[in-house]
């Protein structure tokens, strides 16, 4: 260690975290802090005195507390860190420090406590028992995407017939609510668009808009349900009046030769039906395989249960509560709004974020005691394809990772990978087909 001797202490609080207690000699301390104040000599200004030349008792009345201080903290960095060297202690967040500060004649004491990653020793990861979902597209799957596509062209239309209103309109209204006599701002608007049926607003509102024609107003009672976002109105019942401004209903294009006239990469239908069936099949393939890899997952936590460190799951939490926010902003939601929103998921994403960390560990603990490893050429190759896929330059894009220190992102996921790869490789794999198995819709 350092020419100071100590003695150190290391106590398991758990799996995840260690205290170390330090007990230096008061004649080491002594040394340390005449250092310093011989440091702080050099550089003190005190009236009457030159740098250098100040008496170490005047040095004290003046500066006791700023060479206490410094002291202790090279004393708690320079042992603890050693520490953490020689022992090969492989501390994971920075060490909650006790101390007293120095008294004089009198060893200094301090203990760090930190948390440190988990000794795991990986078993029964090879061999595992799994089945994999054939990626089938059925005639029903691409029918039901093909209606997708179609209700993206619907248009609406007047209706322009004397008759009510009828489920599946769509309505403009004006409308205002009001308790026990007085009404709600909240329960005003002009021009509101609802469609009949979509159960948008407080249950028994569109039943009662049935039947009416426009131009007509009316009043009618709704209660609200016993169980409402706003408390004021849970259970009560609240008088509406309705004038309805206008009915307007959706016209779906029939899926024809005319169709194809909305699209300009397709010469015909059987075109467009085949690329729909290819992106239905790449979608299929990326949903299999993910369920496959959160199987395997599954199985090899459900084979390996260890601790892992609040710090971890804490990152973990704040990544997934951050990539929540980025897409509902992205999605046109106020940024503000979506940052509230984003973390008030925090205690949601715990048990997902413990699983994401024990995986995450579990599987460089594998590549370990396997010798799976990245090599340089893997690294470069990896962020080449992923320039080509942001049309970025490489040399760029590399610098920026680099400078955000992400390489070893990438090399990590790299050797996650290889690990999937050779479980996947070692695993005894029943192929199912589920021809019903529903594929996500799109944009989902």
């Amino acid at each position: 260690m350092s020419d100071i001797s100590a003695a150190v202490k290391i106590e398991d609080i758990s799996s995840v975290k260690k205290k170390l207690s330090f007990d230096i000699a008061w004649a080491d301390v002594k040394n340390e802090l005449d250092a310093v104040y011989r440091q702080v000599s050099k550089t003190a200004k005190i009236r009457g005195f030159r740098p250098g030349r100040i008496p170490r008792g005047i040095l004290e009345m003046h500066y006791r507390g700023q060479a206490e201080e410094e002291t202790v903290s090279k004393l708690i960095n320079r042992y603890y860190w050693e520490t953490l060297q020689e022992k090969q202690i492989p501390a994971v967040t920075r060490p909650e420090i006790e101390q007293k500060g120095i008294e004089m004649e009198k060893d200094f004491v301090f203990s760090a406590t930190v948390e440190v990653e988990p000794i795991i020793e990986p078993k029964d990861y090879l061999g595992l028992e799994l089945e994999r979902e054939e990626p089938v597209v059925t005639e029903e799957d691409l029918e039901t995407r093909m209606e997708e596509i179609r209700q993206q062209f619907a248009t609406m239309e007047e209706v322009h017939e004397d008759r009510g209103v009828l489920p599946g309109d769509f309505v403009t209204l004006d409308f205002e609510g009001f308790l026990a006599g007085e009404p709600l701002k909240e329960l005003k608007s002009e021009n509101y668009l609802l469609e009949i049926g979509s159960k948008a607003f407080v249950p028994g509102f569109e039943d009662e808009l049935i039947g009416m024609k426009k131009g007509e107003t009316d009043s009618f009672l709704v209660k609200f349900p016993e169980i409402y976002h706003a408390p004021h109105l849970a259970g009560k019942d609240v008088d509406f009046t309705v004038s309805i401004k206008g009915i307007r209903i959706k016209k779906l294009p029939e899926i024809d030769d005319q169709f194809i006239k909305n699209f300009e990469r397709y010469e015909s239908l059987d075109a467009l039906r085949t690329d729909v069936r290819n992106n239905l099949e790449e979608e299929k393939r990326r949903k299999t395989a993910a369920d496959f890899e959160r199987q395997l997952s599954e199985k090899l936590l459900a084979n390996n249960d260890f601790e892992v460190p609040t710090s971890y799951v804490e990152h973990q939490i704040y990544y997934m509560m951050a990539d929540t926010q980025q897409r509902m902003a992205a999605g046109g939601m106020d940024p503000k709004r979506a940052a509230d929103f984003s973390f008030k998921l925090h205690d949601q994403f715990r048990e997902e974020a413990i699983k994401i960390v024990k995986t995450t560990l579990l599987l460089k603990n594998i590549a370990w005691k396997e010798a799976l490893t990245v090599g340089e050429d893997e690294v470069e190759k990896e962020i080449r394809e992923i320039a080509a896929q942001r049309a970025q330059d490489y040399g760029t894009l590399k610098k920026s990772l680099e400078k955000d220190d992400l390489i070893e992102n990438i090399r990590s996921k790299l050797l996650s990978r290889k690990t999937y790869e050779l479980l996947e490789g070692k695993a005894m794999i029943t192929s199912i087909r589920k021809e019903n198995s529903k594929i996500p819709e799109k944009g989902k």
